[in-house]
């Protein structure tokens, strides 16, 4: 007998995976874990058989429920489920997939509704941060349609508007979590910074690459690939986050002077292949990096005068904007980046139950 668990297939931003109110799953977090597995149809390739599909970038889950805590709405765990192994790693955050906690909550009736904007203050689980986020609910009822754009998504869509409040040292505790602004690693010049989320950012030059290449040529160099994973290990270790060969954090990025209109370009990696688009984490983090003086991003970043705040990247499909709101100065050794935000938009794709094989029973 087939195990019914109910679901709702949604796109956050420019990812996409399905999203479980938390009463549906296991408490327990290796039963869970194994329940999403099936779900998803990992480890295979092109997970064909479950809902994902066969890319980090759409093997992703959202587990929503109501918030017990004083002043917030509604807590969220973010889950991304490999491909290709049978692991789910619950350590980082993924702000595209935020985008649609707010529309699911409230028609699942997790939250009331506002017209004609529902402002809802949300618990992310992974990093123990809160996130604003202003939902277009016209007549008390969620909307997807607008004129909204984003990059890397075809179409258009109502506006949903994140904030994300003091997220300097998301995992680590530090924005700095080295203790520097620069390290040298493997000879080369880098930045570990956690805002939002940790990333070490790596000059594109120092890797004998413009920093403007597409995701396809990124992917093909495997060299590349081996020496940022170098980087990767080696700095993880500095900054006291251990042995983090499988791990996914800290993510990892190409940095480079803008070509158009942007402050920075960058091509981010996830961290393994690189980004299609860019993570909203790893834009957050970018564009703190952005302002902060000593930083290799800083050093390459064409900051607009009119407003150093505005933070425009170049990522392989477009460009993201990125509003930072700061206090006091940068050049103290941990300085108070207040919030962060960004326009993202969501859409539900279908509403119903995903149907797991029967080894799922005796997980759940």
């Amino acid at each position: 007998m087939l195990l019914t668990i109910p679901c709702t297939l949604m796109r956050g931003g420019t990812s996409k995976g399905p999203y479980f109110h938390a009463r549906d799953l296991p408490e327990d977090p290796q039963a869970r874990d194994q329940l999403l597995l099936l779900a998803m149809g990992s480890p295979h390739v092109r997970q064909v058989d479950g809902i994902g599909g066969g890319d980090t970038l759409t093997s992703k889950v959202i587990i929503v429920s109501k918030s017990t805590r004083p002043g917030i709405d509604i807590d969220y765990l973010f889950a991304q489920v490999s491909v290709e192994t049978a692991t789910v790693d619950t350590t980082p955050n993924c702000g595209n997939m935020l985008a649609g906690v707010g529309p699911f909550a409230i028609e699942n009736g997790l939250v009331s509704a506002t017209s004609p904007v529902t402002t809802l203050r949300i618990f992310n689980i992974n990093t123990q941060k809160i996130v604003e986020a202003l939902i277009q609910t016209p007549g008390g009822r969620v909307t997807y349609e607008g004129d909204t754009r984003i990059d890397g998504v075809p179409g258009s869509g109502a506006p949903i508007e994140l904030n994300f409040k003091n997220a300097t040292g998301a995992k680590t505790g530090r924005l700095f979590p080295t203790g520097n602004r620069v390290d040298a690693i493997d000879g080369v010049e880098v930045s570990l910074v956690d805002f939002a989320t940790p990333l070490v950012f790596v000059p594109a030059d120092a890797m004998g690459k413009t920093g403007h290449e597409s995701k396809k040529e990124l992917d093909a160099d495997k060299h590349l690939k081996a020496r940022l994973e170098s980087i990767r290990l080696q700095i993880a270790e500095k900054a006291g986050m251990g042995d983090v060969r499988g791990k996914v954090l800290p993510k990892i990025a190409l940095v480079a002077a803008p070509r158009g209109k942007g402050v920075i370009a960058s091509r981010y990696f996830t961290p393994w292949t690189c980004h299609s688009a860019y993570a909203v984490t790893g834009a957050l983090c970018l564009s703190a990096a952005s302002v902060l003086p000593g930083t290799v991003v800083n050093r390459l970043a064409s900051l607009d005068e009119a407003e150093p705040t505005l933070i425009r990247i170049e990522q392989p499909a477009g460009t993201l904007e990125i509003r930072l709101h700061i206090h006091g100065e940068l050049t103290v050794p941990e300085p108070d980046i207040v919030s962060a935000g960004l326009i993202r938009t969501a859409r539900k794709l279908f509403k119903g139950v995903v149907l797991l094989p029967n080894e799922a029973s005796a997980a759940a």
